[in-house]
């Protein structure tokens, strides 16, 4: 097979990997994100839209769990960006382990790599005090720096816009009330 024709179908089936790796963390399967960075994809896990939130926006405040397929470097990066962008975006994050939160956020990443790119692939489940999985939303973003480790070649840019975008989906979701809450 020509070199040129087999990284593009050895990434692209490395992608549908991670999808489906992600996949089996939860309910709902998120669609297939192919190309360069995507916006964030909303879902409930009954409708397929997002649902309201059950708190108003103002009272609101998010846990995030420890994130699942991230090395622990990366997961320290991420997780200060999540909270820059959050405290400049107004967005409550509870820091302390145990603490009480309106909302608990699961995140399930996954990086593959080939010899132009690397791509972080992301999930996150925003979960109430029961337990009940209320939204999630996915995404992508990829980093022109490559590596044997995908995880190496996602460098700080791409990390600084899957902040943001995860903070941008939260509080949309939040503001989504139909009811103006």
């Amino acid at each position: 097979m020509n070199e040129r024709r087999f990284f593009p179908f050895l990434r692209t089936t490395a992608l549908l990997a991670g999808l489906l790796a992600l996949a089996g963390c939860g309910g709902t399967v998120p669609p297939a994100l192919v190309g360069t960075a995507a916006a964030p994809q909303s879902h409930s896990s009954q409708t397929g839209r997002p649902a309201a939130p059950p708190v108003p926006a103002s009272q609101a405040t998010f846990a995030f769990e420890p994130f699942v397929g991230v090395p622990g470097n990366t997961a320290d990066s991420l997780s200060r960006r999540i909270g820059e962008e959050a405290k400049a975006q107004g967005l409550t994050i509870v820091r302390r382990i145990g603490a009480p939160a309106t909302y608990r956020v699961k995140g399930h990443l996954s990086a593959v790599g080939d010899n132009s790119s690397s791509t972080v692939i992301y999930v996150f489940d925003v979960y109430d005090a029961n337990g009940n999985r209320l939204h999630r939303f996915s995404g992508q973003e990829t980093s022109n720096e490559t590596s044997a480790d995908p995880w190496s070649g996602i460098d700080g840019n791409a990390l600084d816009l899957l902040a943001k975008r995860t903070v941008m989906a939260l509080q949309s979701w939040l503001t989504s009330a139909p009811d103006g809450q």
